[in-house]
């Protein structure tokens, strides 16, 4: 049976996507052409641009699909056997198992982004969308009580948002980076600010705690 035309758009897409990581990855934004692009995804520039019509909408098809795996794995973080259970999991697939490829692209799309007003645009909201992720799974957490009650929930978002990205770097930046030893660590410490989080981490006197505005 022959796969429907959406299908087959949707594998086309992905495989220019896969394409333009590699890429990206490999020798940077700018210096990619479109006719390298179409060289490492076997197709003519032509049907190229069906499916994207510059490097930007490439972008943005990166930033679309990192926001979709994104909400798929925090939401997973509640299913697991115990919150800090599932963050791990989730730190061991975007902190050590992420491909370097992908590490480096993440690394691209930022730098490109000071640059760039329509990647900075997409960029900074795919950190708004993902911050509103792990404020609602810390959320989650807090009323299940495996972390403190009273924790201000945006600046942990934040605070973890900044260790990823630190960690991403590090990989993109210094080859010889041990992120797996690493890690052990970066957990202790998350743990040691959620359960005891120190007064920078509690909500400014006289604002309620977001989880509890929420209910």
């Amino acid at each position: 049976m022959r796969r429907s035309n959406a299908q087959l758009q949707s594998d086309r897409r992905a495989a220019i996507l896969d394409a333009a990581q590699r890429c990206f990855s490999r020798d940077g934004f700018h210096q990619t052409s479109v006719q390298q692009l179409c060289l490492e995804a076997g197709m003519s520039a032509g049907n190229l641009y069906r499916y994207f019509p510059s490097k930007e909408a490439i972008i943005a098809g990166f930033v679309e699909r990192n926001r979709a795996e994104a909400a798929q794995d925090f939401a997973t973080v509640g299913e697991a056997a115990s919150f800090f259970e599932g963050l791990g999991a989730i730190a061991q697939r975007y902190l050590i198992e992420r491909p370097e490829e992908e590490v480096g692209l993440c690394a691209e799309i930022m730098a490109e982004s000071r640059r760039n007003p329509e990647i900075a645009r997409l960029y900074q909201q795919l950190e708004r969308d993902v911050h509103a992720l792990i404020v609602d799974m810390l959320r989650r957490a807090a009323e299940r009580g495996e972390i403190a009650r009273d924790v201000d929930l945006d600046a942990a978002a934040t605070m973890l948002m900044v260790l990823a990205d630190g960690m991403s770097w590090r990989r993109a930046a210094s080859p010889g980076f041990d992120a797996k030893a690493v890690l052990p660590h970066l957990m202790h410490m998350v743990h040691s600010l959620l359960v005891h989080p120190p007064d920078g981490l509690h909500p400014p006197d006289g604002e309620t705690r977001r989880a509890e505005t929420a209910a």
